[in-house]
């Protein structure tokens, strides 16, 4: 069984500040260490590693924007052999993801480079910010590139009307092992003039890519300070992260009751029992027959009050 990991990351964490007197919001992050649990955890391959990793590298952003146990959850959807990558933050930084495919394996691009864009095909992605109001707000965009850091500038302009520059990097070594993983988020705010947008363009365009800047031992701050130190950031707060999994035996036995008491006596017939692994963390959770019949009972018995309490009424 799995020990599900809640252990901060020292050097996991995202970095907030504000430029050019309040008309630049930046956010840069490092998440190596976070990957590469989840990539032990899931076995994944490098293409794969790349895709969950820039994922979640934006994900632990966007829930840096969150108060508290607010929640966002990131949604990729592609015709690649990759098929989804799931990955949700919150704003206590928490943060977990899985792809659907582990081990995919498609050749490099011209450049040399993992082939992110293959890998995910053609698609969307999805923006699910949980506020804790009721109704989750869903927001989402068409692929532009498949390399996700585009791809989520596009998700904020449309979206949420905020032109963005999203930078997203994972550097997958020679052992498979994750040597760096972290991204980087500038936006415009309400205000923002044309001319700090053009400086913001030309900054963006001479900056190395984030994964070589973590690598060589760069923390958010210096992501940022190599960006845009010429707009003179005012650094906020930091938000320490860690991989953090919600599942549970007790969420475990939900799944299993809401599939009937039909499906449950045949899971006890043909299996004899049930185990069930998070698609996050990959904890393994087993049912015997006798828990199995427990759960169906529980089942009956929630029926016949239903049954009694409608007749009373």
């Amino acid at each position: 069984m799995i020990e599900t990991q809640t252990k901060t990351n020292i050097k996991d964490y995202v970095a907030q500040a504000t430029a050019a007197n309040g008309q630049v919001r930046a956010l840069a992050v490092t998440a190596t260490g976070i990957v590469e649990e989840i990539r032990q955890r899931l076995d994944m391959w490098p293409v794969a590693t790349a895709a969950l990793g820039r994922t979640m590298a934006a994900a632990a952003m966007l829930g840096a924007m969150q108060k508290g146990s607010e929640r966002v959850t990131i949604q990729i959807i592609g015709d690649g052999p990759l098929e989804q990558i799931v990955a949700d933050a919150d704003g206590e930084g928490n943060l977990r993801g899985y792809v659907q495919n582990p081990h995919v394996d498609v050749p490099n691009s011209k450049q040399g480079k993992l082939n992110v864009k293959t890998a995910l095909g053609e698609g969307h992605l999805w923006v699910i910010r949980d506020l804790g109001l009721g109704e989750p707000y869903r927001g989402g965009v068409p692929l532009v590139s498949g390399e996700i850091g585009e791809d989520f500038a596009s998700y904020f302009a449309r979206s949420e009307q905020t032109p963005s520059v999203v930078a997203l990097g994972v550097l997958v070594g020679v052992d498979l092992s994750v040597r760096a993983a972290g991204g980087l988020i500038l936006q415009l705010l309400p205000g923002a003039t044309e001319g700090i947008a053009i400086m913001l363009e030309h900054m963006v365009r001479s900056l190395p890519p984030i994964s070589s800047l973590i690598d060589a031992g760069s923390t958010p701050e210096d992501i940022i300070e190599q960006a845009i130190g010429e707009l003179q950031p005012k650094y906020l707060h930091q938000l320490p992260l860690r991989f953090k999994c919600s599942c549970s035996r007790t969420r475990c036995e939900s799944a299993l009751i809401a599939l009937g008491t039909e499906e449950l006596d045949e899971l006890i017939k043909e299996q004899g029992e049930a185990e069930l692994t998070c698609r996050f963390c990959k904890e393994r959770y087993t049912f015997t027959r006798e828990e199995l019949e427990a759960l169906k009972t529980q089942i009956q018995a929630k029926r016949c009050k239903s049954q009694v309490k409608g007749d009373k009424d």
